[in-house]
């Protein structure tokens, strides 16, 4: 019952088919706050932001970028994707599970299985560059405890980041080892949500100085969430209290050595592991989205979890050549994920009717393991001349498995029923190779003026093989796709004083195409290849600060043309990846921050956005021109705030909180409800207030915060018609009231 799970469209006949949607330089080591906002961090420095791939502060980079430090992300205890949507104006998550969501920015989202956000932690792109292994809704979602920053890039960003980034990209900056300071410290969290379970959390890391030269730091965490859903019966009775309860554990290691001021090699690795039970799903009305039974209910008949593990090394040199420094990146990365979805209601009345047994309990099992070598060597120009310049070469190489199995059970049981055929048992092998040459330069025309031109050719080859048994699966087949790509930017800027720049942006993405394995009988001229789509981003804005940096905005406004959109397409009953249609995105975006008076601290950010689809799409998808781009509400908005003073000594106090707005949105597309109501089903408004405060005693600390204090419904997803009984669908809904304590300790 999660979007996108069955991925192998071709693979089954339509009973398995249609499964449900589930350049001023400056130091790094910052950690300033939200895009113009960096007194949430208590930190008078610029903020620095490696957008350009290399290190700029924020009012330099002629493009719309938001930062979040890794303070602010502590004091909003934001762990997960939709803890810190309210830090980012514009992002939109849709999301039922941890570790599965569909990342948006700037309304480019039709669904679909190619991402259309890109996913870094550091020099490294993370997740599926390809549509055969569920990309768009595998995001990575790394635990930010100990991250220097999240960093935002808005629009396509093709030229310096390739494939699958033409939204965005949504980037985790990860703290450096330092070679100075000894430093550990640590948090324990423990929360009650209401009518749920209790939560408990941890997390601790360490700073090591080896000498001058060398440092290793190591941090660790822990977080099991607590379920506030019910199991229920047929007659709306309780049968399993909490069943959606999860956990995240792992931790992330790097070593510096830095034998001189020119040369530095880090070597850092990432693991996570993200264990959930059954999905943030509640049976709701399928026309109003009201929750059913009084309660926030699901119907389970067989057992639903969903594992997914990251595994991610990278090695990164930089040495400083004089005239220019060198950059060379070299990651491997892995992507697992196991789960078992509980399609009884579509199809357990139906087996039963087709085989003569009583209506069995029917189970989809799914594994998924993804495989990533990445390697990117570039030159970037040092000093500040007239031109600066950066040059570029880029390789990856994935593999990509998917195994699905659809078995029966007996009810209330997990026994295969007797007597049974093999239902399905198949799999999707994929591998996709990519190499990418690209350069980007800067022309100052003097001190206030300056231009900003890249370009990029990628050329990916993959290949598809799908086989496997039961009298659902097709016969097997294979097939290979090649293409290539040229993705440009230009952005001029204008200083209208130190602090006052104005920008435009026109820049093209690209969302690589694939091979299509195509279902039997399918006509002569179905296209064994699907293409890749593109878009144009137009953006103009100002980034403005006061010399103390009391008041700060960011505005942008943009216009995207988004064409050949890869959507699904029915062929003989089955879907098919291709390439139809267009659409548009107009929308403005803006944060601005002031700080009245020291320790006072305010920051709204804002975004409205009106993204709809230029044509019809296929039947199969049920999409038609001016329909709303899925999971773009119209307007959001979010106001931040912190008042923090000393209380004695070395001790501060503070105080603060957020609400944020989020209008109406539409859902993924459905040809049933669109059939039946004649519109697109929407998600309501909803509103969430939170609130924090602490003491920070120097080496102690004690906080104290609720999470949505108002006990919102917000609902972040839907699923199609009729995954629970009587035709309910499943909402995504937001954690209820929550309410916690964080004690910290360092030194």
């Amino acid at each position: 019952m999660k979007p996108m799970k069955l991925l192998m469209t071709t693979a089954a006949a339509a009973l398995v088919a249609a499964l449900p949607a589930h350049a001023e330089t400056k130091p790094a080591d910052t950690t300033a706050d939200t895009t113009a906002d960096p007194a949430q961090s208590g930190s008078d420095d610029e903020i620095v932001v490696t957008a350009q791939k290399r290190e700029q502060t924020l009012i330099e980079v002629p493009q719309s970028v938001s930062v979040v430090s890794g303070d602010t992300l502590e004091r909003n205890q934001a762990t997960q994707f939709q803890d810190y949507v309210k830090l980012v104006p514009g992002l939109q998550i849709s999301q039922s599970n941890p570790g599965e969501a569909r990342l948006v920015l700037r309304g480019i989202n039709t669904g679909g299985v190619a991402a259309t956000v890109s996913t870094y932690i550091d020099e490294t792109p993370f997740g599926s560059s390809s549509g055969l292994v569920n990309g768009a809704i595998l995001a990575g979602e790394f635990d930010t405890f100990d991250v220097a920053r999240v960093e935002v890039l808005r629009g396509p960003q093709g030229t310096l980041y390739g494939a699958s980034s033409l939204g965005g990209v949504l980037k985790f900056v990860t703290a450096e080892p330092d070679t100075v300071k000894l430093v550990a410290r640590g948090r324990a969290s423990v929360e009650t949500t209401r009518g749920g379970e209790a939560s408990y959390m941890g997390s601790a890391m360490v700073n090591v100085p080896l000498g001058d030269t060398l440092a290793v730091r190591a941090s660790g965490f822990y977080r099991s969430y607590g379920g506030f859903i019910d199991s229920i019966g047929t007659a709306g009775s309780d049968v399993e209290k909490n069943i959606n309860g999860s956990k995240s554990y792992g931790g992330r290691i790097s070593a510096l050595f830095k034998p001189s001021p020119k040369f530095s090699i880090r070597l850092t690795a990432v693991l996570q592991n993200l264990d959930t039970d059954a999905p943030n799903l509640v049976e709701s009305d399928p026309l109003l989205l009201h929750t059913l039974y009084g309660g926030l209910t699901q119907s389970q008949y067989v057992p639903q979890f969903t594992n997914i593990s990251y595994r991610l090394y990278n090695g990164t040199v930089n040495a400083d050549l004089g005239i220019a420094t060198l950059t060379s990146s070299t990651s491997y990365s892995t992507l697992k994920e196991s789960l078992q979805d509980d399609p009884t209601t579509q199809y357990g009345a139906l087996l039963g009717l087709i085989f003569s047994v009583p209506t069995p309990d029917v189970g989809l099992r799914q594994h998924t393991n993804l495989k990533k070598f990445t390697q990117e060597v570039r030159l970037a120009s040092s000093g500040e001349g007239m031109f600066e310049w950066l040059v570029g070469g880029y390789y990856t190489h994935e593999t990509g498995d998917i195994l699905q199995r659809l078995d029966a059970f007996t009810h209330g049981t997990m026994t295969p029923v007797a007597g049974l055929p093999l239902l399905a048992d198949i799999f999707l092998s994929s591998k996709y190779e990519e190499f990418a040459g690209f350069a980007n330069g800067t022309v100052h025309f003097g001190p206030r003026f300056d231009v900003t031109v890249g370009g990029r050719y990628s050329h990916n080859k993959q290949s598809a093989a799908q086989g496997g048994g039961g009298i659902l699966a097709s016969a097997a087949s294979s097939a290979t796709s090649s293409e290539g790509v040229f993705t440009w930017s230009v952005a001029p800027k204008f200083k209208l004083a130190d602090n006052v720049s104005l920008y435009a942006r026109v820049a093209k993405g690209f969302r690589p195409g694939g091979p299509n394995i195509l279902p039997p009988g399918a006509p002569a001229n179905t296209p064994h290849t699907y293409d890749s789509d593109s878009l144009i981003s137009y953006e103009a804005g100002i980034k403005a600060e006061t010399s103390d940096r009391s008041f700060a905005i960011d505005l942008a406004a943009f216009h995207i043309d988004w064409s050949h959109i890869q959507l699904f397409a029915q062929v003989n009953g089955y879907g098919i990846n291709a390439n139809a249609g267009s659409a548009t995105s107009d929308g403005l975006e803006f944060t601005a921050t002031l700080r009245p008076t020291k320790g006072f601290d305010v920051s709204i950010n804002g975004a409205y956005t009106d993204a709809q689809l230029g044509t019809d799409t296929d039947p199969l998808v049920g999409g038609l021109k001016d329909d709303a781009l899925p999971y773009t509400p119209k307007y959001s908005v979010s106001v931040n705030s912190d008042y923090e003073w000393s209380v004695g000594g070395n001790a501060q106090a503070y105080v603060g909180g957020s609400i944020r707005h989020v209008a109406g949105q539409v859902s993924d597309y459905d040809i049933t409800y669109r059939t039946t109501y004649g519109h697109q089903r929407r998600l309501p408004s909803y509103n969430v207030v939170d609130l924090r405060a602490g003491v920070d005693f120097g080496q102690f600390s004690l906080e104290a915060y609720v999470k949505n204090l108002t006990d919102s419904e917000g609902k972040t997803s839907s699923s199609g018609d009729g995954i629970y009984p009587a035709g309910a669908v499943g909402t995504g809904i937001i954690r209820p009231r929550t309410i916690g304590v964080t004690l910290g300790a360092g030194f």
